[in-house]
């Protein structure tokens, strides 16, 4: 499937950062190994907290095989996470005004690869730069770094769906895997955020809702409306 192993190549890259880091200071601490054992016992503790780096870090980055679900007019959870909001917006760049809002809060403990929740193609993309407030408040999307992607839906036939990737207080950095008129089909991998985390969905106001607050949510899988 397209973008599969780009999370995990994201990893292994800061894995190997860092690595390269922890190696340098290794070979100080032996070469300065006769002041005293202050710096070896301190290069052996540092080896381990890279240890535990390493292991957070391929489990942050997991990215496992999205089961998009078969049916007319789905549209599934771009994210995993939890539900906490659900209401009526108005996103005037892509949804030209009032619209349906189901947003996403993805902890630093949720897989942060990003699914297309429909298929069709991506007719907007917008990245706007911002600042780096908590992702848990949400509100964020108005202050905070994010990428709006728009696509235009072809189950049903040129219907718009939006999603907003924001960045959070941890979260630096939002990383597409797609661009503007690419085909997309739903489940496929579409982004990553690196660390906590919110995605906002917007969809036409004839949409049926089919999650509630505080639903757990799995990306790629769990049905969050339909149109009927």
């Amino acid at each position: 499937m397209k973008h599969s192993g780009k999370a995990s190549a994201a990893a292994l890259k800061l894995i190997a950062i860092s690595g390269a880091g922890v190696l340098a200071l290794l070979l100080v601490a032996w070469l300065a190994a006769h002041i005293g054992s202050f710096i070896v016992t301190q290069a052996v503790t540092l080896s381990v907290l890279w240890a535990l780096f390493v292991i957070f870090t391929f489990y942050f980055f997991r990215d496992p095989d999205p089961l998009p679900p078969t049916g007319p007019g789905l549209v599934i959870a771009p994210g995993h996470g939890k539900v906490d909001t659900i209401d009526t917006t108005t996103e005037t760049d892509f949804m030209g005004g009032e619209c349906r809002r189901i947003s996403i809060f993805l902890s630093v403990f949720d897989v942060h690869v990003q699914n297309a929740p429909v298929t069709g193609r991506i007719a907007f993309f917008k990245h706007t730069p911002g600042q780096y407030l908590n992702a848990m408040r949400a509100d964020c999307a108005k202050f905070n770094e994010n990428v709006l992607i728009g696509i235009e839906s072809v189950d049903p036939r040129e219907t718009k769906v939006g999603m907003r990737l924001i960045a959070g207080l941890i979260a630096r950095r939002i990383v597409p895997f797609v661009s503007q008129n690419d085909p997309v089909l739903r489940g496929e991998r579409v982004s990553l955020i690196q660390f906590g985390s919110r995605v906002d969905v917007y969809l036409p106001m004839n949409s049926k809702v089919k999650v509630q607050l505080g639903d757990r949510v799995v990306g790629g899988l769990t049905v969050l409306a339909a149109f009927e």
